[in-house]
């Protein structure tokens, strides 16, 4: 059975930054995509960040330029750093890994919240 297991979140200050960090035990890491999503209260999951098999990465308009992820394919692992954070970026963040449609996983979800 795949886990993912997300951490770092947290509540930090506008303007601030948080490292979430999401591990994953499935076999060969490395050919999956690596999702963050996010879901803020009352709205819908959006795609936030993006990182393919090769390294190539995509962001929400929201968020270029404030956040990066990467990928550990040693450690199984997918991070995103996010940087000058607004209120705005308050939500719910998931980790998900996709192949297909038959291996497509998702982490339980870590809450960031961005107040003074």
């Amino acid at each position: 059975q795949v886990q993912l297991v997300e951490s770092g979140g947290g509540l930090v200050q506008p303007g601030g930054s948080l490292r979430l960090s999401c591990a994953a035990s499935v076999s060969f890491f490395n050919i999956y995509t690596m999702n963050w999503y996010r879901q803020a209260p009352g709205k819908q999951r959006v795609s936030v960040a993006t990182i393919t098999s090769d390294g190539s990465t995509t962001y929400a308009d929201s968020v270029k330029g404030r956040f990066t992820i990467s990928r550990d394919n040693a450690r199984n692992t997918v991070y995103l750093q996010m940087h000058s954070l607004k209120p705005e970026d308050t939500a719910v963040y998931y980790c998900n890994v996709y192949r297909d449609y038959y291996r497509n996983y998702w982490g339980q979800g870590i809450q960031v919240t961005v107040s003074s």
